[in-house]
């Protein structure tokens, strides 16, 4: 087994991590470090298989990793972004996860004048 059949096991195993805490967690925090997990694993897959070409004795695209590093950078805002937003939902509700039955938003009966 070489590196690069290791590293796209990894990234493999990061995707299917990242999805089912995804799929399973109701925790809107771990939903989003869940995502960041499967986010990885896609980086690391693209950079796997962007490698195996060089590893033919050709070189090396730099597209796939200009691609990868700008998708990290996006990602990290993306999370910044929702941590800010889950913060801001934890200081006006009190709590950190969303419920489908909530009748106290503004389309409940609270709104009517």
């Amino acid at each position: 087994m070489n590196s690069a059949t290791l590293f796209g096991y990894c990234g493999a195993v990061m995707v299917g991590l990242g999805l089912f805490g995804l799929i399973t967690n109701p925790d809107v925090l771990r939903k989003i470090l869940a995502f960041n997990v499967l986010g990885a694993g896609v980086f690391l897959l693209f950079g796997v298989i962007a490698r195996r070409g060089a590893g033919a004795g050709l070189e090396g695209d730099p597209v796939p990793q200009a691609l990868v590093i700008t998708g990290i950078v996006v990602a990290f805002s993306a999370t910044a972004l929702a941590v800010a937003l889950l913060v801001r939902l934890h200081s006006q509700t009190g709590e950190t996860t969303i419920s489908a039955d909530d009748t106290t938003s503004s389309g409940g009966q609270g709104a009517r004048s």
